[in-house]
């Protein structure tokens, strides 16, 4: 299999590969919709036509178009020796795709959901993120591993686990969120083009979400900084920080807040390693208040992680005590009514924000 792609690699090795361009703009107000599958699948495509390197491997992403169609058309265009099925062995198709970046490919490993991922997490850790310091910069293994990440409706314990604190605990990897297509597009071309390996964490809820595209996201050389936040909504009252789909939940708790007179800032976070410290601090050293809004177990996730970097940083600036929102600390419920209990919502994003603005009687003095 690799065999073929390095003939077709050096068929095309006289192709111009154009350099990566950061593009980092807001939203045009004359902006096109286009759904988070729509960008995946874009920004895919774009890549795949811009190197010849890169190539795609996982469950039914050739023959059945993807399990989510986010590799739709992309067997057609590209062929089976760039666009490859694979057996259900997460383990066997990640170990190869590590192999492939080694050898100077550049491979995107799509999982079904990341908790299959579990499978192969010797290979990413093990084998992708340590390579690189243990051969002393020798060997970079530009390889991307990306596929719905974190709870999504009646699937499960087994298949609603959020690894953004996982995977951002690990030194070697990067770690991307996206929330809007925006996002999607620029982070993802991103990840394909950075010379380590990045875990692309997406949200099968939000795959059919609809959201506005600038004209320079359309662009084919569009491409997000990873590591950088995005301010999504300025406040000066209370910042709140999230990723994913908490992003959505947590510009509607904002326009909630702003009619009981509070001012909220959203961060959306994008990248969870590399974190945009810089970002964070500086919205808290403006607010003096912080809510850390996320799906995963409260435990050692990450919003603990940033209130530890607010302490460190910016402890003088707080008026409050930071309020920390995060799932349920249990194995994700199957029936509707205790799942919906167990993953954060809007109106718990508001109580922590009101109680911070010292709006509502703390949860202590009400238990």
């Amino acid at each position: 299999m690799l065999g073929i792609v390095r003939q077709k690699m050096l068929r095309q090795s006289l192709q111009t590969i154009r350099p990566t361009v950061t593009v980092f703009r807001g939203y045009s107000s004359a902006a096109k919709q286009m759904t988070i599958r729509e960008a995946l699948n874009s920004a895919l495509d774009e890549e795949m036509s811009a190197d010849p390197k890169v190539f795609l491997m996982g469950e039914e992403v050739g023959e059945y178009q993807g399990a989510y169609k986010i590799s739709k058309g992309l067997l057609d265009k590209y062929g089976p020796e760039r666009v490859l099925d694979t057996p259900i062995t997460e383990a066997g198709f990640t170990g190869i795709g590590v192999g492939a970046a080694y050898y100077g490919l550049r491979p995107i490993v799509e999982f079904m959901t990341f908790n299959f991922a579990m499978q192969a997490i010797d290979h990413i850790i093990n084998s992708a993120a340590k390579s690189n310091y243990m051969s002393a910069g020798q060997i970079n293994v530009p390889i991307v591993f990306r596929g719905p990440n974190g709870a999504a409706a009646g699937v499960g314990a087994q298949h609603s686990h959020c690894y953004a604190a996982w995977y951002g605990s690990c030194p070697g990897l990067k770690v991307l969120t996206p929330y809007s297509s925006e996002d999607a597009r620029g982070l993802l071309k991103a990840a394909i083009r950075d010379p380590d390996p990045v875990i692309f964490l997406e949200n099968e809820l939000l795959y059919g979400e609809s959201f506005p595209v600038s004209a320079e996201a359309l662009d084919s050389s569009f491409c997000l900084p990873i590591g950088k936040a995005k301010i999504e909504r300025e406040g000066r009252d209370v910042t709140i920080t999230a990723f994913s789909k908490m992003v959505g939940h947590s510009l509607k708790a904002a326009e909630i807040l702003e009619k009981e007179g509070i001012s909220a800032e959203v961060i959306n976070l994008r990248s969870i390693r590399p974190l945009d410290r810089a970002t964070i601090n500086a919205s808290v050293r403006k607010t003096n208040r912080l809510v850390t809004v996320e799906e995963g177990f409260p435990q050692h996730g990450v919003g603990a992680e940033i209130c530890a970097t607010i302490v460190e940083d910016s402890f003088g600036y707080l008026d409050a005590p930071v309020e920390r929102i995060a799932g349920a600390d249990v194995p994700m419920p199957y029936a509707a009514n205790l799942e919906r209990m167990a993953v954060p919502q809007v109106e718990d994003i508001v109580r922590a924000a009101k109680r911070a603005c010292h709006r509502s009687v703390p949860m202590a003095a009400a238990a």
